[in-house]
């Protein structure tokens, strides 16, 4: 038989994991990305950037996940980053950059709680954020494009790091 959220088993957890949005702004993309914080048990989801806000489109995709995912909408990604750093996060953005690491290998540390950053649809990660992060990692890929949609990544990466933190 077929589970249904009211009588699967999993167990409603938390991780130390904040997710930064530097500039991702279409509506569909940020209401996947409140179902995947929710699915994870990301602690917070920070949107950053110009004019963003929770509509119509944004809430058909969440499935009403917005309702129940802590959230803060705030101007600058670069500022967000700047204090979570101050206050002990481990700053890991997702970019493909010619230092970055493949996420399949890389050993995430439980030690300090984690700001995961990931970038604009088209444009990535600003690189300011990017000088500043402790760690750039990458999905390897192995086909003829060299990047994913914003929220496919987005679950790759919480999906290691939870199985990780686990």
């Amino acid at each position: 038989m077929q589970l249904t959220h009211y009588n699967s088993k999993f167990k409603n957890q938390t991780f130390p994991i904040i997710l930064v949005c530097d500039n991702v702004t279409n509506a569909p993309n940020i209401g996947s990305l409140f179902r995947i914080c929710d699915a994870f048990g990301v602690e917070k989801l920070i949107l950053c950037g110009e004019n963003i806000n929770i509509g119509r489109k944004v809430a058909k995709t969440s499935r009403a996940t917005e309702k129940v995912v802590n959230f803060d909408i705030c101007k600058s990604a670069y500022s967000v980053v700047q204090e979570l750093k101050m206050n002990g996060y481990q700053l890991i953005s997702l970019e493909i950059t010619d230092t970055s690491k493949s996420i399949q290998t890389f050993t995430f540390s439980n030690k300090k709680p984690i700001a995961l950053i990931i970038g604009d649809e088209n444009f990535g990660i600003s690189n300011d954020i990017l000088s500043d992060s402790e760690i750039i990692v990458h999905i390897d890929m192995f086909g003829q494009n060299s990047s994913m949609n914003v929220v496919q990544a987005t679950n790759i990466a919480l999906y290691e790091l939870t199985k990780q933190l686990m």
